[in-house]
């Protein structure tokens, strides 16, 4: 993507607003159309499922109790698909118990209805602003895992070692190779990998393991 579609495309914010009140979710949309973001309107949560998520930052803001699938069992469901679009959790009947269950399922916050206007922007705007953080740090990733690809099996194979703490002699004897081609292989490794120190590659790969374990 070039930069300008990037940047572009990280200009746009929208609040993904479920609801199966109308004249609330009509509400909603003139509120943050106001303050210059875009929105999608949802009568209930099959009909978000049922739709494709934007590609730049967005939150989800959507009430507790509706027909059919709950605003909790959306949050069940948005797990289950790896969505990780921050939610922002609302219903006029708060509970201590729906609370830690809304928290625990990963609500970014949590609204009792009737709210002050200035109460959800606020609550939207951290949102946006974390998933827009979340998805910068997704492309941060992706970009150095191009780059280890780009990389050579040995270059893989020393830069993993070399990462962990383990000295050019040492991983010369791990691969069975002299140490001045691992200082060669290590080299190469740090131009392909864009970094500009020893502490920068370190960072890319513990980068790339969080990636790995995070599936």
């Amino acid at each position: 993507m070039a930069k300008a579609e990037r940047q572009a495309e990280e200009a746009v914010q929208t609040v993904l607003i479920v609801d199966d009140n109308e004249l609330f979710r009509s509400s909603m949309d003139k509120l943050f159309r106001s303050v210059g973001l875009q929105t999608a309107l949802y009568a209930s949560a099959q009909a978000l499922l049922d739709a494709p998520m934007p590609d730049s930052a967005c939150c989800i803001l959507v009430d507790v109790r509706m027909p059919k699938m709950s605003g909790l069992d959306l949050q069940e469901a948005l797990a289950a698909r790896r969505v990780r679009a921050p939610v922002i959790v609302m219903t006029g009947h708060a509970d201590v118990p729906m609370t830690v269950r809304a928290m625990k399922a990963g609500a970014v916050d949590f609204l009792a209805k009737p709210f002050r206007d200035q109460d959800v922007i606020d609550a939207v705007t951290a949102a946006l602003a974390k998933d827009g953080k979340r998805r910068q740090l997704a492309r941060d990733v992706a970009e150095v895992k191009a780059r280890f690809d780009g990389l050579t099996p040995r270059e893989q194979q020393v830069m993993t070692l070399v990462t962990t703490g383990l000295l050019n002699k040492q991983v010369a004897g791990e691969l069975g190779l002299q140490e001045i081609t691992v200082k060669l292989h290590r080299g190469s490794l740090m131009k392909k990998m864009q970094a500009g120190s020893f502490a920068e590659l370190v960072r890319m790969a513990e980068a790339l393991e969080r990636d790995r374990a995070a599936g």
